[in-house]
């Protein structure tokens, strides 16, 4: 993705909507240029590690496609089986990997004996129903971001809890390494944090992108953008934080009424705050995120997505003078974040993280969305 990224950045227009889905979805894999021939050959090896999931895609759209290749990429993923509404859009989705299985119907695929998890790549509004669906048919469940409500969330990981299934969102910076090392070591970077300021944002001119649907994407940039700031915050700030208090202010589309871009601010319990804006209406893509604290300022530039050969940096700046550390990974965080998943339908012990943190990501979420919709009511 740090690719696509880079190339969105040098266009003087901001991401293209393919440029930024790729962006979104793969997390600097740069699938597009893996090709079914490379998918095949890697599901030739016949090596197939004793917990590797068999994946069932619900979607055909570029999430869905670039998600195909990170996927394969993964050991202990498979890609199965595909459904979409039509079934020459899902046939077509199926030559294009290499897949045995395409269904016209979710119901059916779920049903099915060629998969084992079930990625969820649908717009927000019809996402709970067939996350549900999976957990209920035994399947463990991946779905993408941001979920209806927090209501809609709860009710998702109760159903994967009871069924005894994994659950997941589809956020790939908290599975690389560099956001356990900061995790880590927080106290010794900057000592006890007092703020965090993040920013994404993005250009994306196309206007029939669902993004610009609030039917289909209800909370538009706030779901679609302001989601990896939230996620910012649960991964990077002290977690038993309570909230105080939120101001948010949104920004409308003209020609769609989509909600284009927001910004606000959060506090917390204890004085500590976040900063944070979003959007796809920008010029250019920022991605940043800065932690500031008692004994040091760390600051990511890119804190979404890692470099081409794995590694993900930060920097630091304190009283010892400025540190640039580089933290190393063999892989992608997208494709970890498949190999968590995996590990996760193994092992019970390990889901809880990744359900708890989906959770307080949409509660942040629900609470600047509130407070966007109330300062709009309150303009003159």
């Amino acid at each position: 993705m740090q690719d696509t990224a880079e190339a969105g950045r040098h266009s003087g227009g901001g991401l293209t909507r393919r440029g930024f889905v790729g962006v979104a979805a793969v997390g600097a894999l740069g699938v597009g240029a893996l090709g079914t021939a490379s998918l095949l050959k890697s599901r030739s090896s016949g090596v197939r590690p004793a917990n590797a999931l068999r994946w069932g895609v619900v979607g055909t759209g570029w999430i869905a496609n670039s998600m195909a290749g990170v996927i394969e990429r993964a050991e202990s993923a498979e890609l199965s089986a595909v459904s979409s509404r039509r079934m020459e859009t899902a046939r077509e989705y199926a030559d294009r990997h290499g897949l045995a299985h395409a269904f016209d119907s979710w119901e059916d695929m779920i049903a099915s004996d060629v998969v084992d998890a079930i990625y969820v790549a649908t717009p927000t509004s019809v996402r709970e129903e067939i996350c549900l669906a999976a957990a209920r048919g035994g399947r463990h469940v991946l779905g993408e971001k941001p979920f209806a409500s927090l209501d809609s969330v709860l009710r998702i990981v109760a159903a994967c809890r009871e069924n005894d299934v994994a659950f997941m969102d589809g956020t790939h910076f908290p599975h690389h390494p560099r956001t356990s090392e900061i995790r880590a070591r927080s106290e010794e970077l900057v000592g006890r944090p007092l703020s965090l300021a993040s920013a994404f944002q993005f250009g994306l001119p196309d206007r029939s992108n669902i993004r610009y649907n609030p039917e289909l994407e209800p909370m538009g940039a706030i779901g679609d953008a302001g989601w990896y700031n939230m996620r910012a915050v649960v991964e990077y700030l002290p977690p038993d934080l309570e909230v105080e208090g939120a101001a948010a202010f949104l920004r409308r589309d003209e020609e769609t009424g989509a909600v284009s871009a927001g910004s606000g601010a959060l506090r917390f319990a204890g004085g500590v705050t976040s900063t944070w804006n979003c959007g796809f209406d920008s010029a250019a893509f920022v991605g940043d995120a800065r932690i500031s604290g008692t004994a040091g300022v760390l600051h990511m530039d890119n804190f979404l997505f890692d470099d081409d050969d794995g590694s993900a940096g930060f920097t630091v700046r304190g009283q010892a003078g400025p540190q640039e550390i580089t933290v190393p990974s063999a892989k992608r965080g997208s494709v970890l974040m498949l190999e968590d998943m995996a590990a996760a339908a193994t092992d019970r012990a390990l889901r809880d993280q990744w359900m708890t943190g989906t959770e307080r990501t949409q509660m942040l979420l629900d609470v600047i969305w509130r407070a966007g919709l109330e300062s709009e009511r309150s303009s003159p």
